[in-house]
């Protein structure tokens, strides 16, 4: 089987380190994978692991034309039996270009916090959370499955980083061995994230006066790093100290969950920071911090991780209360990093997923009955898209368009219809 995997982009972050690492793990049950994308940070991955990379135009806007062209091509040269797209642009991309044009399987998979309601619903769909897969069947989609973001647990564990190249990072960004860390691997958004980014700024600024071991660091880039780092000096200034330290964003951010004491995140990054095997308090919007813990694990089985609170104003005293108790209680954080290195490799290990991606590839070939889409499913995507464009200018030319869309209207906050 020949598959071509496009993500997004290759830039750092959770859905395209998904797409590439997938992409490694289902070449062991016996693909030949190419990876097709616009030149990003995430190259040296692809490398590392083996794969082939195939650079994609830079497309003016999305989708676009010269991408469809370009993919049609690959698809025609090197045969390949199945395509599969991270994301809205890559899926839309595909499914005119390869789908519509050459009768080629399309897979889709979404691991924003919603489903772009215009993607076409006769194309096999993977979502990150049983929640989301079940809102899309509730929408009439009929073939949806869940793979939670996946974990490289070989590749993520406790001691794979090496001794000499740890006390390096320590060096490098003042981190003493004794240091309390709270490590926090996220892109700087200003959706999904910054909230709880400012939460965790106040929680600890509250924090340092009685705990001088206390570190907050902050790992990624992104649009909203000014203000994070206008607020993070303030801390810094008022405490005398750099409690938080900012690293930007690192290729390679293993170190930086191998010195967590505990990790703060959402998504495949709260999922990778468990893999270290350290206590885990999962960030959301509107005030969520939590623990996770046997008695939560259910909730973030069904939302991801992630939560929404119900008040904003209240998330840096939420996370001031687990983080204290966690400082307090060497016990309690042994038992929970325990608990969250062992429900990484029980269930979120990288071979399970790619065991499970594969079948989708073979059910996706085995589905497609016909050289064209389906007219009707066509249709109704092209004029929800069409909607959405007119939709999407009419805000950005009053200011008020988000810049991550369908993270911007997640599921789990009730905000989809």
């Amino acid at each position: 089987m020949r598959v071509a995997v496009y993500p997004h982009t290759l830039e750092i972050g959770g859905s395209q380190l998904n797409a590439v690492e997938l992409a490694g793990a289902v070449r062991d049950f016996g693909c030949e994978v190419v990876v097709f994308g616009q030149p990003g940070a995430l190259q040296g991955r692809i490398e590392k692991l083996g794969l082939e990379f195939v650079v994609a135009p830079e497309p003016r806007r999305r989708p676009s034309p010269a991408v469809v062209r370009a993919l049609c091509d690959l698809v025609v040269r090197r045969r390949i039996d199945v395509v599969h797209g991270y994301e809205w642009t890559t899926v839309l991309e595909a499914y005119w270009g390869p789908r519509a044009r050459l009768g080629t399987p399309l897979v889709a998979t979404v691991m924003s916090m919603a489903v772009a309601p215009f993607l076409p619903h006769e194309v096999p769909l993977v979502v990150g959370t049983e929640q989301i897969a079940d809102h899309e069947r509730s929408l009439g989609r009929r073939r949806v499955q869940v793979i939670e973001p996946p974990v490289d647990v070989d590749d993520n564990a406790p001691g794979v980083v090496d001794p000499v190249e740890l006390a390096s990072f320590r060096s490098a960004h003042g981190l003493h061995p004794d240091d309390f860390v709270l490590t926090c691997v996220n892109r700087l958004a200003t959706e999904l994230k910054l909230e709880g980014l400012l939460a965790a700024l106040t929680a600890v600024d509250a924090l340092a006066d009685a705990d001088p071991r206390l570190r907050l660091l902050i790992v990624g880039d992104g649009p909203a790093r000014p203000v994070i780092e206008e607020r993070a000096a303030a801390v810094n200034r008022r405490a005398g100290r750099a409690v938080v330290v900012l690293t930007g964003e690192l290729p390679d951010p293993r170190p930086a969950y191998a010195v967590a004491d505990v990790s703060l995140g959402m998504g495949g990054s709260a999922l990778r920071a468990m893999a270290f095997g350290v206590p885990l308090i999962v960030q959301g919007e509107q005030g969520f911090w939590e623990l996770l813990t046997p008695q939560t694990l259910d909730r973030f089985l069904w939302t991801g991780w992630y939560g929404v609170g119900d008040d904003p104003a209240q998330g840096s005293a939420r996370l001031t209360e687990a983080v204290s108790r966690l400082r307090s209680d060497a016990a309690t954080r042994a038992e929970l990093g325990q608990y969250s290195r062992q429900l990484a490799v029980e269930r979120f290990s990288l071979r399970a997923a790619a065991e499970k991606q594969f079948q989708i590839y073979r059910s996706a070939m085995s589905g497609v009955r016909s050289p064209r889409p389906e007219w009707r499913s066509a249709g109704a995507s092209g004029l929800r898209f069409a909607r959405y464009e007119v939709s999407r200018r009419v805000v950005r030319l009053a200011g008020r368009g988000a810049s991550d869309d369908f993270n911007a209207r997640p599921v789990a906050a009730g905000k989809v219809t």
